[in-house]
């Protein structure tokens, strides 16, 4: 009988451990209003295989124009420059001039011929010389972004971390902070979220999150991805959302934030018109590409 009540006691403590360590921010907690009721096109309302590819000013002006927000990623150049790219290699997304492609050039899946290196391994105005896949589009500075943007839509800037190096959070928080539009953050580094959590608490403040060992088994492996998957650092950096992949919707810690403590959560990133419906059982923000919504800008 001593035994099951010791055993009943450790439940319940890991239990309260649990939740308290999952619990995103409960007090004093920003409007979620002027960020729900809109679709999000991540990256832009773009076409890969247009003059319009994702995180280009062209993709961008497609979604102010049609009433979306925008969903973008910022990183920062060799000279401390935040610009709009997704990935932190070059090679998928950007081209070097035709008839200047060097013999150490990346050779992609597809056989074209990718810049070698990462954003931070340029400065600005090299990076200028290379344009998005066979646009004419170039990387776009996030400075001239919000210009064009000028608070005509709500925006979910994800902050691209890698590793421990934070120097990108008061890089944009500076340009966004004389920003005059709506806007919130997020990142999967729980670092940049505890950044804004500590310097920017008014800002609305996102986790991004997967289940990162069924999408990618071979990649993410480890205590650390169990950690992220499960939302176990969310004591750090209190989230006002969650953003977590829409295929794996029922993560019992993303749940939990949801329903008991209200925490509002979004889905990414959805490609179909019957993913969006499935979506919307279990997500209040929704951030979609490869397809127009049926229902327009509105959520």
């Amino acid at each position: 009988m001593l035994v099951l009540k010791i055993v009943g006691l450790i439940i319940l403590i890991l239990c309260v451990v649990y939740m308290l360590m999952i619990m995103p921010r409960i007090m004093n907690k920003p409007s979620r209003e002027p960020f729900t009721g809109v679709l999000y096109a991540h990256r832009g309302l773009h076409d890969n295989r247009s003059n319009a590819p994702e995180n280009s000013m062209a993709a961008f002006r497609k979604a102010v124009e049609a009433g979306y927000g925008i969903e973008c990623d910022v990183q920062l150049t060799k000279d401390g420059v935040p610009v709009i790219f997704h990935d932190f290699s070059l090679a998928r997304i950007a081209r070097y001039p035709e008839g200047s492609v060097p013999t150490d050039a990346v050779v992609n899946p597809d056989g074209s011929l990718g810049v070698k290196g990462k954003v931070i391994d340029y400065t600005y105005q090299e990076l200028l010389e290379f344009h998005l896949l066979d646009s004419d589009e170039k990387i776009p500075k996030f400075e001239e972004f919000l210009q064009m943007v000028n608070g005509k839509i709500p925006l979910i800037v994800e902050l691209k971390i890698e590793y421990k190096n934070l120097s990108v959070c008061p890089k944009v928080d500076e340009l966004l902070s004389r920003y005059n539009g709506v806007y919130c953050i997020e990142s999967f580094n729980p670092l940049g979220v505890r950044w804004y959590r500590k310097n920017r608490p008014e800002v609305f403040r996102g986790q991004l999150s997967d289940a990162f060992h069924k999408d990618k088994p071979e990649e993410f492996k480890g205590p650390l991805y169990f950690v992220l998957t499960n939302l176990l650092l969310n004591f750090m950096t209190r989230p006002d959302f969650i953003a977590f992949n829409h295929k794996y919707a029922d993560c019992l810690s993303r749940r939990v934030c949801r329903r008991l403590y209200g925490n509002v959560a979004a889905a990414w990133t959805i490609k179909s018109e019957e993913e969006l419906q499935r979506a919307r059982r279990s997500f209040d923000i929704f951030i979609f590409d490869s397809f127009i919504p049926q229902s327009g800008p509105r959520a």
